[in-house]
């Protein structure tokens, strides 16, 4: 047998999948780690537990699938995206990662847009957004000096587990135009950002495709994991590109929904010229000279989670998300905004904060469920909008993650989308994508359009229902209002937060 491994590294745990050439998955172990928040929109992770988090899926493989070492032939990532490891003179990390969903760089975003303005998005077509990986380094620079000036190296996530694994430095180039440091079209570190704002262009790491080998597992590791010496190592590829290689995007009539914790609307683009001015981000595909754009909704599944968390502990959370189905569209005038975390796209605010709006003493529990799934939708909506906006035409939503393990919510996604929405058969999301760069590097297939025909298979369709396309259009547009409404009340809140 011949096998080959998906990493998919994530906030809160590491999926490790085990996939045949038929693209059939044939065993499967996870890890979960914590996610550190020592103040208010702060988020920090040790990047050794990912490193850890990811040899005990690999052993548990090993020892507990009857996986053998000697049958896994290659391995790929999937990387949560824009999180900052700093590296030393001697490889050793400096301080906790700070992650995508960190939003404390709000001054240094300023500081980029002042300096640079429309010339660093022409660069990078992306704005500077919090979550990004330049405003962390221009944060530490100014706030932990100490540890900027003893940092050689910055790598993602995903990197710093593949350094780990074998001794190798890299990024590739979809993960690294998420750090907005990188010329998206000229495919090359930024000469003049890492100038401009003092970031010693030897700190930046050595530029990859996805598919590219980078080299074996190591001694070390191998001794460490388990895992033999032969297996061969692939760059891999952040999250959001290894999810929509993973759903089968590979043409620009596609669309992917994707909802985790946080959630992503992306689609293939086939026309580099593109511009979103920066509303929405264009990067590096890990499909070799490639690219795509997609707009983030912060709090996507999250949102869920916080009130089921909160109201529902003890629940078992498919029925607790099946009871939406017993609530109208609509949720009786319900509506709510996700905005609990802030927000990315299409508005770049990060102290907007959630609502709900329409509440009265008639609506149950069931309907502040639905509401929440609906405002996830049409946070998603918005985002559709904007593709459209620019002669976009698509016929086809993939949806993926939570969204897409419930109908009553892939209905929905249908209905706001006016859209087919389809779900996969086997959906394994981003650790996919990763098995499936893993599988073109070893050149069991030519390219990933090719691997995509045995690997990604499409599972049932769900179609607009045309009453409640025209219900969810009028209660968009009310959606609509809702940030520009409710933005300065916001503000004041969380500055009268800030001031307690």
């Amino acid at each position: 047998m011949s096998y080959v491994l998906g990493v998919d590294l994530g906030t809160s745990a590491v999926k490790v999948s085990a996939v045949d050439r038929h693209g059939k998955i044939v065993a499967q172990e996870s890890y979960a780690y914590d996610l550190h928040q020592p103040a208010p929109g702060y988020s920090e992770q040790n990047p050794e537990d990912w490193v850890s988090g990811t040899t005990v899926a690999i052993v548990r493989l090993i020892l507990n699938d009857h996986i053998r070492s000697e049958d896994i032939d290659g391995i790929s990532y999937s990387g949560q995206m824009h999180g900052l490891v700093l590296l030393d003179e001697n490889n050793q990390v400096l301080r906790p990662a700070i992650l995508w969903n960190d939003t404390r760089t709000s001054e240094q975003r300023t500081e980029i847009m002042r300096a640079m303005g429309d010339d660093f998005v022409n660069i990078t077509r992306n704005e500077p957004l919090e979550g990004f990986t330049l405003p962390k380094l221009l944060w530490v620079k100014e706030h932990e000096p100490d540890i900027f000036n003893q940092a050689t190296t910055f790598l993602l996530p995903k990197d710093y587990l593949r350094y780990r694994m074998t001794g190798k430095l890299g990024m590739d180039y979809s993960d690294a135009s998420g750090t907005v440091m990188i010329d998206v079209i000229g495919h090359q570190w930024s000469e003049v950002i890492c100038d401009r704002f003092g970031i010693p262009r030897s700190m930046c790491p050595p530029l990859l495709e996805s598919v590219d080998y980078v080299g074996n597992i190591s001694t070390s590791y191998a001794a460490f994991s388990g895992l033999d010496n032969h297996t061969k190592v692939f760059a891999g590829g952040a999250d959001n590109a290894c999810g929509a290689i993973g759903a089968g995007i590979l043409k620009s009539n596609m669309v992917l929904s994707s909802i985790g914790t946080s959630g992503v609307v992306l689609k293939f683009e086939d026309d580099p010229t593109v511009n979103y001015h920066g509303q929405l981000q264009f990067e590096n595909h890990a499909i070799p000279n490639a690219y795509y754009s997609m707009g983030v909704t912060l709090a996507a599944g999250y949102s869920l989670n916080w009130f089921k968390k909160t109201f529902a502990p003890d629940e078992d959370f498919s029925d607790f998300v099946s009871t939406a189905s017993s609530a109208p569209v609509g949720s009786h005038g319900l509506l709510f905004a996700p905005y609990i975390v802030g927000e990315r796209a299409p508005y770049a605010d990060a102290d907007i904060r959630g609502s709900f709006i329409g509440l009265d003493g008639t609506q149950k529990r069931s309907d502040f469920v639905r509401a929440i799934l609906e405002g996830i939708v049409f946070s998603f909506r918005d985002i559709l909008d904007l593709f459209k906006e620019q002669g976009s035409q698509f016929d086809t939503a993939v949806s993926i993650g939570g969204g897409a393990k419930s109908a009553v919510w892939l209905q929905i996604q249908a209905d706001i989308f006016n859209t087919k929405v389809v779900s996969l058969k086997n959906e394994q999301g981003p650790g996919m994508g990763a098995a499936m760069l893993a599988a073109v590097g070893l050149g069991w297939f030519d390219t990933l359009a090719d691997c995509a025909k045995e690997f990604v298979h499409f599972d049932k369709v769900y179609r607009p229902i045309t009453e409640n396309v025209r219900n969810y259009q009028k209660l968009h547009e009310i959606y609509r209002q809702i940030y520009g409404k409710t933005a300065d009340l916001s503000h004041q809140l969380l500055n009268f937060r800030r001031d307690l």
